[in-house]
């Protein structure tokens, strides 16, 4: 009996032992990747069970883990994380933030500012021009620790 007949006799053995490691690989990450490629490598499992070739039973198995991968994870993940707070976080949550002026501030030189949200910042100004103290501002953007902040047109009142 040479090797090719007795990997092909045994390679059931081998489908179940790829299955379980990539599910608990998909246990571990949870981002179906490893989970279509379970499933693909049962498409394997199901192809040496019907008497099909190892170099057949492992083209089925990569085609199915592909088909999977593109047509039916992409779905997967979408339905999965729809109901996911759309909400913006973190830095994120900051940009065109209001805010008011504490202390005297510059490009150059940097000054307080108090968000619409509470917290009081290390902020400068997005352009030259000096912005004092009790002037409108929003946040531009994030530089490490500092808000960059720029003064907001008045609001006519009518």
């Amino acid at each position: 009996m040479d090797v090719l007949s007795t990997l092909e006799t045994w390679a059931w053995i081998g489908w179940i032992l790829l299955i379980l490691v990539f599910l608990v690989c998909e246990m571990l990450t949870g981002e179906l990747t490893f989970l279509m490629v379970s499933v693909g490598s049962l498409a394997g499992l199901v192809a040496d069970v019907l008497g099909a070739p190892l170099w057949l039973q492992i083209i089925v198995a990569a085609v199915a883990s592909v088909a999977l991968l593109l047509f039916v994870r992409p779905p997967l993940l979408q339905r999965l994380h729809r109901g996911a707070d759309p909400r913006p976080s973190n830095i994120e949550a900051l940009l065109g933030l209001e805010g008011l002026v504490l202390s005297r501030m510059s490009a150059s030189v940097p000054g307080q500012v108090k968000l619409a949200n509470g917290d009081v910042w290390t902020a400068r100004a997005d352009t030259d021009a000096r912005i004092d103290p009790a002037t409108r501002v929003e946040v531009v953007r994030i530089d490490g620790a500092t808000a960059v902040v720029r003064a907001r047109e008045k609001e006519e009142t009518s």
